[in-house]
């Protein structure tokens, strides 16, 4: 499901037109990568928490010619899935 669809469904389940429901979807969106940038969690409740992580500077290898290479250091967000969504996964 893409970012369309997925507006269509909010908009249908919360008797929402399309664009209100986009523009719902963009504001949750745009507030959790903030929120995340920052390095606070953001958990909702029962689906999962978005959280940020450090990765560190290591040595890796170019794939073609087997050289090794410099990684600098980089952050990334994490998903842990919550105890609902887990259940639903494994059903």
């Amino acid at each position: 499901m893409r970012k369309p669809e997925l507006a269509s469904v909010i908009a249908e389940k919360a008797d929402l037109t399309k664009d209100q429901a986009n523009q719902v979807l963009n504001a949750l969106l745009d507030q959790i990568s903030l929120s995340v940038s920052k390095g606070e969690n953001v958990t909702l409740v029962g689906f999962g928490t978005f959280e940020k992580r450090h990765r560190g500077a290591r040595q890796g290898k170019n794939p073609q010619t087997g050289e090794p290479v410099k990684i600098r250091a980089s952050n990334t967000v994490a998903f842990k899935p919550g105890k609902s969504f887990k259940e639903i996964l494994a059903s």
